[in-house]
């Protein structure tokens, strides 16, 4: 079946079962690796990506779901991969450690940013549920309020 996705600004039209996890589809049909697989049961959030400006974990939303949707990786926040408020800040405050979790972080923390551009701690306690094994949550919230700053 075909499915027809806009991805970062892209049209593709991809042959996959409906099924499918959009996560698979955007890693391993499209090549975009930035958005990583964790747990795949939605909820360590390290899938997440917006599917028409709303934060979705993709590794257990179906690619026929979004069908005709608009999506945004995080390869495509920015033009660069870099300039977006967030990964300013994200590099300024040094909140990776290992890393892996960071691109769904900033894609949580993004949609917050986009509803909410002054969220107080609770907001950001409240959206963006994500998980971070190096426990880097201090600093995920101190970039999140210098972004909104930004």
């Amino acid at each position: 079946m075909a499915i027809k996705l806009e991805v970062n600004g892209r049209q593709h039209e991809v042959e996959v079962e409906p099924d499918t996890p959009l996560l698979w589809v955007l890693r391993d049909t499209l090549g975009l690796t930035g958005t990583k697989f964790g747990c795949g049961i939605a909820q360590c959030g390290a899938c997440t990506v917006h599917v028409d400006g709303v934060a979705m974990r993709s590794c257990v939303a179906p690619v026929g779901d979004c069908d005709g949707s608009r999506i945004t990786t995080i390869e495509g926040l920015s033009e660069d991969g870099m300039s977006h408020p967030l990964q300013v800040a994200w590099r300024e405050v040094e909140v990776p450690q290992c890393g892996y979790c960071q691109s769904g972080q900033i894609m949580a923390a993004a949609a917050l940013l986009q509803e909410n551009p002054d969220p107080s701690d609770d907001d950001i306690l409240a959206s963006v549920t994500n998980l971070c094994r190096c426990g880097t949550y201090l600093r995920v919230r101190r970039a999140i309020k210098q972004a909104a700053q930004a």
